[in-house]
């Protein structure tokens, strides 16, 4: 269980939107986080590529040519 504090005009979204789908403020806590973890993580794996010593790049034209677009 962890608990967080939220800033009023957040708070104050979160229980207009939790209203209006009639959805438990929890529900969107939890997708939203979902969604930011994600992105980070993706984020995160995106600059190990970019940093791997050892890569292999191609360019659009080859990559096109190997997906027959």
């Amino acid at each position: 269980m962890i608990s967080v504090r939220l800033d009023k005009e957040l708070e104050e979204k979160l229980n207009r939107l939790s209203a209006l789908t009639k959805r438990p403020k929890s529900f969107f806590i939890k997708e939203a986080l979902r969604e930011y973890l994600d992105d980070i993580l993706d984020a995160l794996e995106a600059q190990r590529r970019v940093d791997e010593k050892k890569r292999e790049l191609i360019t659009l034209d080859e990559m096109k040519k190997l997906l027959n677009v």
